[in-house]
């Protein structure tokens, strides 16, 4: 792909975890996140090591924990679902402030809240120290389909492309004194929509000739080298490394 631009997501600057190659960073995530979900939801305190390695990372890569709390929306539904369980839970029951909560249910919110907290704040730290485009790129070099990678790495460069196209559809309509109100107004939505897909569909034909006329043979050109050294390697799985001290340190305590 041609020049990248920023995502919401990613926090532009020059720390080490940025400068570390894409497909270190993916792998040492993933392996962080398995190490978190193999962790019994009995061993507190490991959770709280786990968040301490990764407040670590964050201050490495100076992102602020402010930016860090406001990409962390994600996990709503699931801090949602989770406060949910006590209530809803069966089996043995414990009394607290007049409230009935179920044991049960209690650890079972406490194991997807820890979890899934620490594996989106992870996740949120690749995605604030890692440009999409050059994420998509370190995949390629973990060998994951490179048609799959492809899709994605059109689906990234032209969706502000679909987005721009939708808001200037969407001044004409209020040009034109259109204001959605209510269900009667469903069917010039949908017909927006139509155009919006046939608009889209009839650019991608264009963008995909033009490519054809360039040489596209099936696989784009990269352009930057990606490629990691052994001391980059070490860098990124101190993260997962370190976890996993902690894992196997706790299992021979319990």
């Amino acid at each position: 792909m041609g020049a990248g631009h920023h995502h919401q997501l990613y926090r532009p600057g020059d720390t080490p975890v940025h400068r570390l190659p894409p497909q270190c960073k993916l792998v040492a995530v993933a392996c962080f996140a398995l190490v978190v979900v193999t962790t019994p939801r009995e061993w507190f305190w490991a959770f709280g090591l786990y968040a301490l390695l990764l407040a670590a990372v964050a201050f490495s890569a100076r992102v602020p924990p402010p930016f860090l709390l406001r990409r962390m929306a994600v996990e709503i539904p699931f801090v949602i679902f989770a406060v949910a369980l006590p209530f809803i839970g069966s089996g043995a029951r414990v009394p607290f402030l007049g409230v009935s909560f179920s044991v049960a249910g209690l650890w079972a919110a406490w194991n997807i809240l820890a979890k899934a907290t620490l594996g989106v704040l992870a996740s949120v730290l690749l995605a604030a120290t890692t440009e999409p485009r050059l994420m998509l790129l370190g995949a390629q070099r973990l060998r994951l389909p490179p048609m799959l990678v492809q899709i994605a790495m059109f689906m990234l460069r032209y969706m502000d492309v679909i987005m721009d196209e939708m808001r200037r559809m969407k001044v004409a309509r209020e040009s034109r004194g259109f204001t959605a109100r209510d269900v009667r107004h469903i069917p010039v939505i949908a017909k927006s929509a139509g155009a919006l897909f046939i608009r889209s569909y009839e650019r991608g034909e264009r963008v995909h000739l033009a490519m054809l006329s360039r040489g596209y043979t099936g696989s784009m050109p990269v352009i930057q080298d990606l490629s990691a050294s052994s001391r980059q390697w070490l860098t990124a799985g101190m993260l997962p490394g370190v976890a996993l001290v902690v894992l196997l340190g706790t299992w021979g305590l319990a």
